[in-house]
């Protein structure tokens, strides 16, 4: 037994060293759960023996663990194509069909298109790997050991849900013809430099366009659906823009977005830009606190209690837009108790159409569970019902820009002396991959610059970008992923430890599961979603999604259940 050698930084950069966890199954889902189990510190024990059969896509299971008693039961995790859902399907390309990713990575060309990448199977590796390790926080909290289930369609349908939010609370949105058109961006400057931009500001738009030479008209014009992108999946822009972007070469441009305030990148064309070599865990685990902090102190450090592993947890957030309100979500889904940190007057995305009663079907299917405290983090006052909030919190969690953490007095070092053994969560951008100064951290110029657009061009296209929020969807995952490691890292090093995610690390993984098996160029035999309206109504699909009578929302990837039995290896 090693555990009297390893010192503080290897126990929390590998919080599962010395588990042992059971693979069957030769699928995209199985290698990449394994591949992020192992990056836990577990050594994953692989074969030639099929999995059951109520788990055609993959088996995991904990079979041995040298800081759990022998005889105690361990989690395990079961994953299928379609779970709960009554259309069949057998691989990715069924399940971006019948749960509609095809349908919404189309629209931007007016027609269902398959994504080049295993989205939907990429994601479920990572929900596995989440619930085999937060299945393993339960048991070291004194928690019921879990049998957890999930599925490729369960993930596909997460991926989706503020899309199936908007369209069943603007059923008519779903069913509208879309304009069989190319979209822009990419743009193409003069001398054939592709790039995206972005920024969120209306002033910086105009001053842009305006800059290289656009119509007024053309530039009012464009700035809606260039906001809207994110939500909506389109972006058709009056032609005059991309006209003026093209009559100019690259660094006149680059000049006038850097004056304009806009961010600016180039597309990698053909996804061979090395990217840095990716850090040593794969979530930037380190401690931040000496060993010996007493983690369970504290109001809400609970012992687990029920079947969702998190329960007893809670997380204080501080995100906006998509990547961290769904990492949040997907810790609350497994049991944490979640208070968002909203400025005066709550969240602006609240108000943002389409509305589900009271509030934006977009944040309430990101955000719906979660309580919310207001404060004005620029204020004295605001910091201090913040640091209330976070002296009994397990876990904060952050979405901010590089330096704002700062600025309010709240980054890691801040924190713990308000709470030492804290897990401090930063959901960011670009993390080591792009050098300062940093554009903003945002899906599409993430997957512009890190050759994810490249492995999405389809033949005799263009690399550019999927609309469909693929980057910010992958890396709430990871960040939910590493809060979860930090949690178990904090609970065996006794120290409170730092998690840092990035955009780039989902495009970091969706590179190498390219790279693992690029996606089959078959046809699916499910049937292709086209209203994402009508999916959700569906008997069929009536298991994958639920409703609060004005929008319908994803269920839960995964269903929590005891585990009655420890697995062993000779039983599997």
């Amino acid at each position: 037994m090693r555990t009297a050698t390893r010192t503080l930084a290897d126990l929390t950069a590998r919080p599962l060293d010395g588990t042992v966890v059971r693979a069957l199954g030769d699928t995209l889902v199985v290698r990449v759960a394994a591949a992020r189990l192992r990056a836990l510190g577990c050594v994953v024990e692989t074969g030639d023996v099929p999995p059951p059969p109520d788990a055609p896509t993959g088996w995991l299971g904990v079979v041995h663990a040298t800081f759990v008693p022998g005889d105690r039961a361990l989690p395990e995790c079961r994953i299928s194509w379609s779970g709960p859902v009554g259309v069949p399907m057998a691989g990715e390309r069924d399940v971006q069909a019948a749960c509609g990713i095809m349908h919404v990575h189309g629209r931007a060309t007016g027609a269902p298109r398959a994504l080049r990448v295993d989205f939907a199977s990429v994601c479920a590796g990572v929900l596995a790997a989440q619930a085999i390790a937060a299945g393993m926080l339960a048991v070291l909290r004194g928690g019921t050991p879990v049998r957890a289930v999930t599925s490729v369609a369960q993930a596909a349908a997460l991926a989706l849900t503020q899309y199936v939010a908007a369209a069943t609370s603007d059923p008519g949105a779903g069913r509208r013809p879309l304009a069989a058109t190319e979209r822009t961006p990419p743009f193409r400057s003069a001398d054939g430099v592709r790039f995206e931009i972005e920024t969120f500001a209306a002033e910086n738009w105009l001053a842009f366009w305006t800059a290289l030479g656009a119509a007024r008209p053309a530039i009012v014009a464009g700035w809606p659906p260039f906001q809207q992108r994110f939500a909506t999946a389109t972006c058709a822009l009056p032609p005059a823009l991309e006209d003026a972007a093209g009559t100019l070469d690259h660094p006149f441009i680059r000049a006038a977005a850097r004056a304009a305030g806009v961010s600016i990148v180039e597309v990698d064309e053909d996804a061979t830009r090395p990217l840095p070599p990716p850090p040593a865990s794969p979530w930037r685990l380190r401690a931040i606190t000496p060993a010996g902090t007493d983690p369970a102190s504290g109001p809400a450090s609970h012992r687990a209690s029920g079947h969702a592993p998190l329960g007893g947890v809670r997380v204080a957030e501080a995100t906006n837009r998509v990547q961290g309100p769904l990492a949040g979500h997907l810790l609350g889904l497994l049991g944490a108790e979640i208070v968002r940190l909203e400025p005066p007057g709550g969240d602006p995305m609240r108000g943002v159409p389409p509305m589900a009663g009271d509030c934006s079907a977009r944040f309430r299917a990101l955000n719906r569970g979660k309580d919310a405290v207001e404060a004005d983090l620029k204020t004295r006052a605001g910091r201090e019902t913040a640091l209330r909030l976070l002296a009994s919190s397990d876990v904060f969690l952050q979405n901010w820009p590089p330096g704002r953490a700062g600025l309010f007095e709240m980054d890691a070092g801040d924190l713990a002396a308000v709470r030492p053994g804290l897990v401090y969560a930063h959901a960011g951008g670009w993390a080591e991959v792009h050098p300062t100064p940093q554009p903003m951290g945002t899906d599409y110029l993430v997957q512009a610059y890190t050759g994810v657009a490249a492995l999405l061009a389809e033949h005799g296209r263009p690399p550019a970008p999927t609309l469909l929020t693929v980057v910010d969807v992958l890396g709430a995952l990871i960040s939910a992923e590493g809060t979860v490691a930090g949690l178990l890292a904090r609970a065996r090093a006794g120290a409170g430890v730092r998690v840092e995610t990035a955009l780039v690390d989902a495009a970091r993984l969706l590179r190498a599961a390219h790279a693992d098996r690029p996606i089959a160029e078959t046809a699916p035999t499910a049937p292709v979603v086209t209203d994402l309206a009508a999916m959700a109504a569906d008997p069929a699909y009536e298991a994958l999604f639920e409703t609060d009578g004005e929008a319908a929302y994803s269920r839960s990837p995964w269903t929590f259940a005891p585990q009655p039995t420890h697995p062993r290896r000779e039983d599997i």
